[in-house]
C-alpha cells in the first residue's frame, strides 16, 4: 500500500511539471526560470535572454539587462503592456536563482497601415502586384518581424527593379499604450529607374553576333534582375558553357545606363557518356534485355555555335547509331538547322508458327527490320512555347514478311508543331498538358516507293488536387492513308504497334497491332503481327503520395493498332509503386491484360521505366 501511494505521488509531481507554465534553464551559475508565457513567445523571450552565462562577469551584465531584454521580446511581438515580476536569490553555494513572472497582457493590434511610394516605381506593375499579394492588414496582432519584413520586402523590389537611389522617407510604428494599438508608416521615395547599358561577354571564341541574338532584351531596357535571370537561363540552355556570370557593373553607372559583363567559361571540346541499362517488360519472351549505350557530344565546333552528338546503343538484335549535326540560324536557340544521319535495327509484333499437335501457335520471333536515314530538319520556337519542326527525311528499310523481302525507299516531307505546359518546373510536375500534331506525306512522283500521308495527335495531361492526390492521362491518335494494295510496301517503322510502357502496360512493346495468316517453306501456317494502318490507345492513372517521395498508383490502359477488316480492342489495368527521385520519377509497374489475343497468350508484365513525365 505504501510503495502504492509513493509512487501515485511521484507521478502526479511529474505530470503537474510537464504541465507547468514555465521554462528553466540552468548551468552551475545560474537557474533560469521563465512563466506566463508559451509557444512563439516563450521562444522569443528566450532568444532575446540569449544563452546563459559563463563567468561571474557576465553572470551580472546577464541579470543586470535580463528585465530589459524580456521587454523587448514582448515588444517586438506586439505586447506593450505586460508586467514582469522578479525574484532573485544569490546563493553563496551553488547557482544564483533568477525567476520572471511575466503577465503579457493584452497584445496591441494594427488600426492603420500607410505605405506610400514616391518616384517611377509608383507606376511599376510589379509594385502593385506587390501591393496586392501583401498579407498584413488592420486588425491584425503588430509583430516587428513582420513590419521589418515588410521593409525588406519592399527593398528588394525596389533594388531588383533598378531604383538604386531609393530611400525610406518614413519607416515607423507608432504604439498607443492607452487603446493597445498602432500605426506603421512606410513611405519609400524610388527615384528613377536604371536601364540595362552596354553588354559585354568575356571568356568565349563565338561570333558576337550569336550572343548579341540571346539577348532577352533591347538595349537600354529598364534594369531588373529578372531580365538578367533570363539571359543567364539563355545561354545555360545553348549547351556552350559550364559555367555564367551575369555581372550589373553598378559601381560603373554612366547616368542611369547600368553596364552588363558576362563571364562565361566554355565546356571541354568533347565529353564521353556511358550509359548501362536493362528493358525489364518490354519482350515478348518476357526476358531482360541488357543495354549499352556510349553518347559522344561536341558542344561547339566552331565560331559558329555548330554542335553534334553521336550515340550508339547496343542490345541484342536492336543496335542503333544516330548522329545530329546543329548549325544556328537566326538565333541559337529558337531556330536550328540539324541534319541527322542513323542506322537502326529493330523488331515489331510477333511472329508464330502453328504446332498441329498442340493446337496451338507458338512464338517465333518477330518481324525484324533494318534502316538507314538522312533527314534535315529545322526546328523554330513559336510564341507561346509552340515548337515548329519541318524536315525531309529519306530512308531505305529492309525486312522480311510472310516470306518476302522488302526493300522500299522513301522521302518523306513533314512538318510537326507541339507544345508542352508545365504548372511547375519540377521533374514531378502538379500540373501540365503535353498536346503534339504531326503530319508527313510521301509520293511516288518525289521518289518515294508509294504515296502515303501519315497523321499524328498525342496528349497527355496532369493534375494534382486535394495535395496527395494526382491524375494521369493520355491519348495517342495515328493513321496512314494509303492504297490497300500498298500496304506491304510501308516499312514497319511507318506502321502502327501498341504494347508497352508508353502504350498498353500488360503487353510488351509493339507486339500489339493486325496481324497477317501465311504458309512458309515448310507447310506451317504463320501468323505475324505487322502492325496497322490506324492506333488509338488512351490511358488514366490514379497516383496517391504516400510521402512526398513515394506514391501508389493504379490505372487503366485501352485500345489497339487496327485495320479496317481487324479491329480487336484491348484492355489492360494494373498497380505500381514510384519513388520521385532527384533524376525523375522511377516507377515500377505491374500491367495485366484482360484479353488474351490469337497471339499472345502471357497478357501481364512488369514495367521498370526511369525519368520526367512530360
Amino acid at each position: 500500500m505504501i510503495s502504492l501511494i509513493r509512487t501515485t505521488s511521484i507521478l502526479t509531481l511529474l505530470f503537474g511539471f510537464l504541465l507547468s507554465p514555465f521554462a528553466a534553464l540552468a548551468n552551475d551559475l545560474l537557474t533560469l526560470k521563465i512563466e506566463g508565457v508559451t509557444g512563439s513567445l516563450e521562444r522569443n523571450v528566450k532568444a532575446h535572454l540569449g544563452t546563459l552565462p559563463k563567468s561571474d562577469v557576465q553572470r551580472r551584465a546577464f541579470i543586470f539587462n535580463a528585465e530589459d531584454n524580456i521587454n523587448a521580446a514582448l515588444h517586438s511581438m506586439g505586447y506593450y503592456n505586460s508586467k514582469i515580476e522578479q525574484e532573485f536569490n544569490r546563493n553563496d553555494k551553488g547557482p544564483w536563482e533568477l525567476s520572471y513572472f511575466i503577465s503579457p497582457g493584452e497584445p496591441t493590434t494594427i488600426r492603420w497601415i500607410d505605405i506610400q511610394v514616391n518616384g517611377e516605381m509608383r507606376n511599376d506593375v510589379l509594385f502593385d502586384q506587390w501591393l496586392s499579394q501583401l498579407s498584413i492588414r488592420p486588425g491584425d496582432r503588430l509583430n516587428h518581424g513582420v513590419y521589418e519584413d515588410l521593409k525588406a520586402q519592399l527593398l528588394t523590389l525596389s533594388l531588383a527593379r533598378g531604383y538604386f537611389d531609393g530611400k525610406f522617407d518614413k519607416a515607423e510604428i507608432e504604439v498607443d499604450r492607452d487603446y493597445n494599438s498602432a500605426k506603421i508608416a512606410l513611405h519609400y521615395d524610388s527615384g528613377k529607374r536604371y536601364h540595362i547599358g552596354e553588354v559585354t561577354f568575356t571568356g568565349h571564341t563565338l561570333q558576337p553576333e550569336i550572343l548579341e541574338e540571346l539577348l532577352p532584351f533591347e538595349l537600354d531596357a529598364p534594369y531588373s534582375t529578372g531580365n538578367l535571370g533570363q539571359l543567364n537561363r539563355q545561354l545555360l540552355d545553348t549547351g556552350y558553357f559550364s559555367n555564367i556570370k551575369v555581372l550589373p557593373l553598378v559601381e560603373q553607372v554612366e547616368g542611369l545606363l547600368v553596364p552588363v559583363r558576362v563571364d562565361l567559361s566554355p565546356k571541354p571540346d568533347h565529353s564521353i557518356e556511358l550509359g548501362l541499362g536493362v528493358d525489364v517488360g518490354n519482350t515478348v519472351d518476357n526476358s531482360i534485355e541488357p543495354r549499352v549505350r556510349v553518347t559522344w557530344r561536341t558542344p561547339q565546333i566552331n565560331s559558329y555555335g555548330h554542335s553534334q552528338e553521336t550515340s550508339a546503343e547496343w542490345a541484342p538484335d536492336r543496335p542503333k547509331f544516330l548522329t545530329t549535326y546543329t548549325i544556328p540560324l537566326t538565333h541559337p536557340l529558337d531556330d536550328q538547322l540539324k541534319l541527322r544521319v542513323g542506322m537502326l535495327r529493330d523488331k515489331y509484333g510477333v511472329t508464330q508458327v502453328y504446332d498441329t499437335d498442340d493446337r496451338n501457335f507458338k512464338n517465333t520471333g518477330q518481324l525484324e527490320s533494318s534502316k538507314l536515314l538522312f533527314a534535315v530538319i529545322r526546328q523554330q520556337r513559336l510564341g507561346h512555347q509552340w515548337i515548329l519542326n519541318y524536315s525531309t527525311e529519306v530512308m531505305r528499310e529492309n525486312y522480311t514478311q510472310s516470306g518476302v523481302d522488302y526493300n522500299p525507299f522513301f522521302v518523306l516531307f513533314g512538318a510537326n508543331v507541339s507544345k508542352t505546359s508545365r504548372g511547375d518546373n519540377s521533374l514531378d510536375p502538379k500540373s501540365g498538358f503535353l498536346q503534339y500534331y504531326s503530319l508527313e506525306y510521301a509520293d511516288p512522283n518525289l521518289g518515294s516507293e508509294v504515296r502515303l500521308t501519315r497523321l499524328q495527335a498525342k496528349f497527355k495531361w496532369i493534375q494534382r488536387f486535394f495535395e496527395n492526390h494526382r491524375i494521369v492521362s493520355r491519348l495517342d491518335l495515328a493513321a496512314n492513308l494509303t492504297n490497300e494494295n500498298n500496304l506491304a510496301q510501308i516499312p514497319p517503322s511507318l506502321r502502327y504497334f501498341a504494347g508497352g510502357d508508353q502504350s498498353i502496360r500488360g503487353y510488351s512493346y509493339n507486339e500489339l497491332g493486325p496481324s497477317i495468316d501465311s504458309i512458309n517453306d515448310e507447310g506451317e501456317i504463320v501468323r505475324e503481327v505487322i502492325g496497322g494502318r490506324y492506333l488509338m490507345v488512351g490511358s488514366i492513372e490514379y497516383q496517391y503520395y504516400v510521402t512526398p517521395s513515394w506514391r501508389v498508383a493504379t490505372f487503366i490502359d485501352a485500345g489497339n493498332a487496327f485495320d479496317v477488316n481487324q479491329i480487336e480492342a484491348i484492355t489492360s489495368v494494373g498497380a505500381g509503386i514510384h519513388w520521385i527521385s532527384p533524376i525523375g520519377p522511377v516507377k515500377f509497374d505491374v500491367g495485366v491484360g484482360l484479353k488474351e489475343t490469337d497471339t499472345i497468350s502471357r497478357p501481364w508484365r512488369i514495367h521498370i521505366t526511369m525519368g520526367a513525365e512530360l
